[in-house]
């Protein structure tokens, strides 16, 4: 650390923020507060439950503050009562309006999972591997009011392995933002803030449920990806018969034949036609059940070469 411990705010909901969290506790800065999305309902009882980062911060004893909206003058008050130097924004959910911005006298500071300008939005992780990205990183941005426009003060690459999940790779990128984000805290006074190239940017808007249904019109590398990019949540879902399964671990074939047609199944493996391709189904999941093997499921719904996942086979080109 350069200069005297930082005051810090921390605005965060998911546990790819509580990593950041934790690390700004531990680095010498005060963490006088922190802000994350009300108690939402969670489970099978859907009882309200508290945030990741909401549980952190009250393990920590930081006070929590839950704001439905960041507009209220109440909460913009608690916030400039805190004496705030640097706030720490790690996928909040919530858009920070100018009048928060300002607060924070050395201003706001972002964690973004991805390269900037590429994969601005809500899900960074998941576009990067559905577009087949060999490569991501975490941006530390300093925030303006457009949607993650603020120029970068720090960045560092990683690269996306070919089993990459989301959730492994938002682990990776959870410790690598943590650890960037106190090298800035300790460093703020020597940060060079560099603008984005706006000719360059992508978009990463938030997954809709639809995008994890797999068509099987799509080629074998596709659907690897989608399966990848929804694993743990929503996880790619496709049908057989009246049956829902969620595919949790797919690999490419050598096989060819009909869009979501089995080619094989045996013993040792079940594998399914693409469009261009074919997938072998590793770890799947019928709903109601638990994860199991492709023979395994097989076995438990008496598939047989020739059934059809997702609908009627088409032939692929």
């Amino acid at each position: 650390m350069s200069g005297a411990p930082l005051r810090v705010a921390f605005a965060g909901t998911p546990p790819f923020a509580v990593t950041a969290l934790e690390a700004i506790r531990a680095s010498g800065h005060h963490l006088v507060l922190a802000l994350t999305q009300p108690d939402r309902p969670a489970g099978r009882g859907m009882r309200l439950a508290a945030s990741a980062v909401a549980e952190a911060a009250a393990r920590s004893s930081v006070p929590i503050l839950k704001p439905a909206s960041l507009r209220e003058e109440a909460i913009q008050q608690a916030l400039r009562g805190a004496g705030i130097d640097v706030m720490v924004v790690a996928a909040y959910g919530l858009l920070l309006p100018q009048e928060v911005l300002d607060i924070p006298r050395r201003g706001c500071l972002n964690i973004h999972a991805s390269l900037l300008p590429r994969w601005r939005g809500a899900a960074p992780i998941q576009r990067a591997i559905l577009a087949g990205d060999r490569q991501t990183g975490v941006s530390i941005m300093q925030m303006d009011a457009g949607l993650d426009t603020g120029p970068v003060v720090l960045a560092e690459s990683l690269d996306i392995g070919a089993t990459d999940t989301m959730g492994t790779l938002t682990d990776a990128l959870a410790r690598l933002g943590a650890k960037l984000i106190v090298t800035a805290l300790d460093g703020l006074d020597s940060l060079r803030p560099v603008p984005q190239d706006p000719a360059s940017a992508t978009l990463a808007p938030k997954v809709a449920k639809a995008e994890a249904t797999i068509d099987w019109n799509e080629p074998s590398d596709v659907i690897e990806r989608q399966v990848r990019a929804f694993n743990p949540a929503p996880g790619a879902e496709t049908r057989i018969g009246p049956d829902a399964i969620k595919v949790w671990e797919a690999l490419p074939s050598g096989a060819s034949g009909a869009a979501g047609e089995v080619l094989v199944c045996d013993s040792a493996s079940l594998v399914v036609g693409c469009g261009r391709g074919a997938l072998e189904l590793r770890r799947v999941q019928r709903a109601g059940g638990k994860a199991v093997t492709g023979p395994e499921l097989a076995r438990g719904l008496r598939i047989t070469a020739g059934a059809l996942f997702g609908g009627a086979p088409t032939t692929p080109s």
